[in-house]
Formats: C-alpha cells, structure tokens, sequence
C-alpha cells in the first residue's frame, strides 16, 4: 500500500516538475495526463486499503475528465500552431486579443 502511495507521490511530482520546466505545449498536456493517472493511482490505492469502490468510481471520474481536457487541450493546441507557426508556451504569451 505504501509503495504504491509513493509511487503516485513521484508520478504526480514528476508531472507537476516537467509541467513547469517544459516550454512544448504537447509536453505540458502530457505531463497533465502523468499528473492525473497519478491522482487516480492514488484514489484506487486507497479504495483497496479501505476496502471500499469509492476511489474506482472516483477513478472513472478522473479519466473522463481526462478525456475531456486532452480533446479540449488538442483543439487549443492546433489553433495555436495555426496562428503562432510554433508549439512554445513563450509564444503563446505575446497573443493579444
């Protein structure tokens, strides 16, 4: 149990560190998804310790979110690359609107 609480504890800290160094915004929305299979490892691990379904319901709910924010983020992202020519976050600053 405590292995894979820890495991979750690195996955999540691996994505929230690459979320923040990376400039790639393909990059960041994977290191978003890293983040949130981590929160979802950590809701199931904790279900089976107490013996309940809570964190796999909770877990479903993780990865529909899951789904929505990489479609939304992938729509985002091509009307992006469409006016910008490029994939860096630092470009997408200098928008105005």
């Amino acid at each position: 149990m405590e292995a894979a609480l820890l495991l979750a504890g690195v996955l999540f800290m691996l994505g929230l560190i690459s979320v923040l160094i990376r400039r790639n915004i393909i990059f960041m929305l994977i290191s978003v998804e890293i983040m949130l299979n981590a929160a979802g490892l950590a809701f199931i691990v904790a279900g089976s310790k107490w013996v309940q379904p809570d964190g796999q319901v909770m877990f479903i709910f993780i990865l529909t979110m899951a789904a929505a924010e990489v479609s939304v983020g992938l729509a985002l992202i091509l009307q992006i690359y469409h006016q910008l020519k490029t994939l860096d976050s630092d470009a997408a600053n200098l928008m105005k609107g």
